[in-house]
């Protein structure tokens, strides 16, 4: 089984090349779900390979200048040690509870379903605070703004793999006055390097397959590296919820409550109906304004 985990990492790295987003969530639940992975050996083997796999997107978005150091540098000072942390209560839940993977299987479902509603706020939040193209000089109530931050989230990461950027992006969106470009950049860099350091871990930990992880690269950073070319034609918000809603079920999935196949059901029908519609009325609304112009060019 290799062309199947080069066809996985193959998708995620097209998901997230052509959309920017982190299409890597999905891929402890596909593991897990589709493969058959323990839930500890599938957070490693995500985590290590995002790591490499990020790294690419943060090396460009450092040359394109986009990344705020002094913020990334805050957000790992807490993120990096409390990841750690999260790869210690993991490796200790696969020693104490052996083949009994149920605990971490539910902590990475209740992350994911999380993840999942942390993506349809960033989605339909615009801004909290301001953007502004001046120089973001970090006061002290920043400073342990990003710390906590990091240390909250990083904790998440190292236990789950989820939240590398859905929950430090949403964060960034509603308080700090960056730009778009410049809380993307520092997001991606940021999450290279939480990676690295979690993802290590786990390689120490023996949470790693590293053959299969090294399947996944070769699909994902072909994948990345030719799709990132290209935009998609599809609404940027439909493509963010259509994946909240994967990263949901998928979490419904793993947490396996009595009645979650019902719920997956009917999730899967209530948001195949619910992007159809936002679809249609973001379709509608668009092809309303050429109408009014085309008439306005006619009566003159």
């Amino acid at each position: 089984m290799t062309w199947q985990f080069t066809l996985s990492g193959f998708l995620i790295g097209c998901l997230v090349g052509v959309t920017g987003m982190g299409g890597g969530s999905l891929l402890t639940p596909i593991l897990v779900i589709f493969f058959g992975f323990k839930p500890t050996l599938a957070v490693g083997t995500d985590i290590l390979h995002g790591a490499i796999f990020k790294s690419f997107g943060a090396v460009r978005h450092r040359r394109l200048g986009t990344v705020h150091a002094r913020l990334t540098f805050w957000m790992f000072l807490g993120s990096g040690p409390m990841s750690l942390l999260g790869v210690g209560v993991a490796t200790w839940i696969k020693h104490h509870y052996g083949g009994a993977e149920s605990i971490e299987s539910y902590a990475v479902g209740v992350a994911l379903v999380i993840g999942g509603i942390g993506l349809v706020a960033k989605t339909f939040i615009q801004r909290g605070i301001q953007p502004d193209d001046a120089p973001f000089l970090l006061t002290r109530r920043d400073r342990l703004i990003a710390f906590t931050l990091g240390a909250t989230c990083g904790f998440v990461v190292g236990l789950t793999s989820v939240g590398s950027g859905t929950f430090f992006g949403l964060v960034m969106v509603l308080v700090f006055p960056l730009t778009l470009p410049k809380i993307v950049g520092t997001d991606i860099f940021h999450a290279a390097a939480l990676l690295w350091v979690a993802g290590f871990g786990h390689l120490v930990a023996g949470n790693v397959d590293l053959r299969t992880m090294g399947w996944l690269l070769t699909g994902s950073v072909p994948g990345i590296l030719l799709t990132s070319q290209f935009t998609l034609k599809v609404p940027d918000r439909t493509l963010r919820l259509g994946l909240a809603s994967v990263l949901m079920l998928s979490g419904v999935k793993l947490i396996d409550f009595a009645g979650a196949d019902w719920v997956i059901a009917g999730g899967a029908v209530a948001a195949a109906i619910g992007l159809a519609a936002w679809s249609l009325v973001a379709r509608i609304g668009r092809r309303r304004p050429l109408a009014l112009d085309s008439q306005v060019r006619e009566g003159s």
